[in-house]
């Protein structure tokens, strides 16, 4: 583990970056950024346009270490280079951007009102790619749609569960249990779900701490005493459909939670802007981001 990585996720301000739309995400972040279905053929040309987007995104001036904090990457994303540098080094040596890689493969069926990860074949080999990449951390993402016990239980273990094993190749994990914005019972969910990992974190030592990634709580300051935990490296927040303007205000009623948002980060950008109009775009995006994860 990169020490200077480390003491920069703990204790630098800022945002965690999330550019880790994967095969099923992608053509939607793409019609957002004003490319349709039409513009490109089969899954190569659909990956290298949104690779061409990311790219955009991480080489514009606005982006850099001194307001991000961290990028999350595709594992695609993670395999390529961006100016003739893989990412993940171009993140960290160029932009002073920690580097982390999505690790999961997609949700199973719903059970329980929730959707568990599905099985990530593979993985101890994806997590020796990333540490040889210098990734510093993972994430990977569950749902839960209702306050079921049972689902919720679910969900949890399973991610502490990967965990451990994120943990033992050298890696931070971010977990990310994912509460719907619509449910009908989001609150009584985020109790049982903040109950559950509370009893998880004593498996986790603070020598070798998590990460986790919730969804904006409906009441402030709900995760206080996650984000107290030195357990808990970081609670980032996600956006979970939330427009970036609704998500900045929730962020700044959560004091001490930074965000990590995808498609807030992104909204306002298109493949149509010149690169004057692009920068400017993101400038103002990022900076208020940045100012909401500063309360």
């Amino acid at each position: 583990m990169n020490d200077a990585q480390l003491q920069k996720m703990r204790n630098g301000t800022g945002f965690i970056a999330a550019l880790d739309q994967s095969g099923g995400s992608t053509p939607k972040a793409l019609k957002l950024y004003g490319v349709e279905e039409a513009a490109y053929s089969g899954e190569d040309e659909m990956f290298d346009l949104i690779h061409a987007m990311r790219s955009r995104i991480m080489t514009s001036p606005a982006f850099g270490g001194d307001r991000v904090l961290g990028a999350i990457l595709f594992e695609m994303t993670m395999d390529r280079a961006v100016e003739g540098t893989p990412t993940a080094s171009y993140l960290w040596d160029t932009k002073g951007v920690v580097p982390f890689l999505k690790v999961d493969k997609g949700l199973a069926d719903e059970a329980d009102g929730a959707q568990v990860m599905k099985p990530i074949g593979g993985l101890d080999e994806l997590l020796g790619r990333a540490v040889d990449a210098g990734v510093f951390g993972t994430k990977m993402r569950s749902v839960i749609k209702e306050a079921n016990p049972a689902g919720v239980a679910a969900v949890v273990d399973q991610q502490f569960e990967v965990a451990s094993q994120i943990l033992s190749a050298g890696l931070v994990p971010i977990i990310e249990p994912e509460v719907d914005i619509n449910s009908a019972t989001k609150a009584e969910a985020e109790v049982l779900l903040r109950d559950r990992i509370v009893e998880r974190l004593a498996d986790v030592d603070a020598s070798a701490p998590i990460m986790l990634k919730l969804t904006l709580p409906s009441e402030d300051d709900f995760y206080a005493d996650l984000i107290a935990d030195d357990r808990v490296l970081r609670v980032v927040a996600l956006s979970g459909g939330y427009s970036r303007e609704e998500s900045n205000d929730l962020l700044s009623r959560n004091h001490g939670m930074i965000a990590s948002f995808s498609r807030a980060l992104t909204e306002g950008l298109s493949a149509q802007q010149t690169d004057e109009e692009f920068n400017a775009t993101l400038d103002t995006t990022i900076a208020s981001i940045v100012a909401a994860s500063a309360t």
